[in-house]
């Protein structure tokens, strides 16, 4: 049986425990939609929002968590369209987070930060305040606003606006392909060439643990990724990349090195071929988006600026074991 490659010092080490925080809560509101006139207001929310059961749903309207139009409700009441609803979720218990943020660059109209590995962009999957989105309105205010994302694990440059005008300006320089976007990625085996580029569509594939998720779909979005080998590693049996991306798809590069048969190092959910890892019925717990142990750095981004013309370009130092100037392991 063939034994799988080894990356020794490449291995992340064991983290302690979290620290654990607890938010101040948040309210989600609905309305109803002609299509929801006539369900219960449990049926309602087992409806739209499966992560918990029609029975947790009634267990929280009936301890006045959700109010229709501004009062308490039952959750056997009817719905009418127009109805508005509002689930008040109790403050819940966070893990704690990275919140070394540092300013790349800052005007009146954009900001480069470099975030750190572990830190959420936005909110989802239990984090709420511990985000970046949630750090940033506090250091600065609350219009700014992040262009493009990063995943948890992945560390580097990453761009927000801070008014209106100047996120219609960027997102439209994002669909023109005008804003380039370089990534540092640590990828298994040394067998690629020194150049090459993955044209795989991605789009939502079928995931028991979260319905779907994005992965190498045949009908999915067009998707375009130029990478270019900076280092092998022969020994580790790992290559380090500098990956471009004209497009921005999530877990665009994760899905697109897997594709073409180089996951990244220590990916716990994209294997060979581009699609999530499927780890069977008697697994504890199956991969998610959000898991670390794979190296990925958003390195540079260039963009034009939305007042004084040209281009921008910023550069996140990346960690030692992603630096191309770094000395070889020995």
């Amino acid at each position: 049986m063939k034994k799988p490659n080894r990356v020794p010092f490449l291995v992340k080490p064991a983290l302690p425990p979290p620290d654990i925080m607890k938010n101040s809560g948040y309210s989600y509101p609905d309305r109803v939609l002609k299509s929801d006139e006539g369900l219960s207001v449990a049926a309602f929310y087992a409806l739209h929002y499966t992560h918990s059961t029609r029975e947790t749903w009634q267990q929280r309207i009936n301890m006045g968590q959700v109010l229709l139009n501004g009062r308490p409700t039952s959750s056997d009441d009817t719905l009418t369209r127009g109805d508005r609803l509002i689930y008040d979720r109790p403050a819940w218990e966070e893990p704690d987070v990275p919140r070394n943020i540092i300013t790349l660059f800052e005007d009146a109209n954009v900001l480069v930060l470099a975030k750190p590995s572990g830190l959420p962009v936005l909110p989802g999957g239990g984090f709420l305040e511990n985000t970046l989105l949630h750090l940033v309105r506090q250091r600065y205010d609350v219009a700014c606003s992040p262009l493009h994302r990063l995943g948890r694990a992945t560390s580097g440059a990453i761009l927000f606006t801070r008014n209106a005008r100047t996120a219609y300006f960027l997102r439209m320089a994002m669909d023109e392909r005008r804003i380039r976007k370089v990534y540092l990625a640590l990828a298994s085996g040394t067998a690629m060439p020194d150049a090459f580029t993955v044209d795989a569509p991605i789009g939502p594939v079928p995931y028991p643990p979260l319905t779907t998720i994005h992965a190498y779909c045949p009908h999915g979005r067009p998707s375009t990724s130029h990478v270019r080998v900076i280092r092998r590693l022969p020994q580790e049996n790992a290559t380090l990349l500098e990956v471009t991306i004209p497009t921005g798809r999530p877990h665009q590069i994760r899905i697109h090195l897997s594709h073409a048969g180089f996951p990244l190092v220590g990916d716990p959910l994209y294997p060979s071929g581009g699609i999530p890892l499927d780890r069977g019925k008697d697994d504890e717990r199956s991969a998610l988006p959000g898991d670390s142990g794979y190296f990925l750095h958003s390195w540079k981004i260039r963009f034009p600026h939305p007042e004084r013309g040209g281009d921008v370009e910023v550069l996140c130092p990346p960690p030692p074991i992603l630096d191309p100037a770094a000395p070889l392991p020995k």
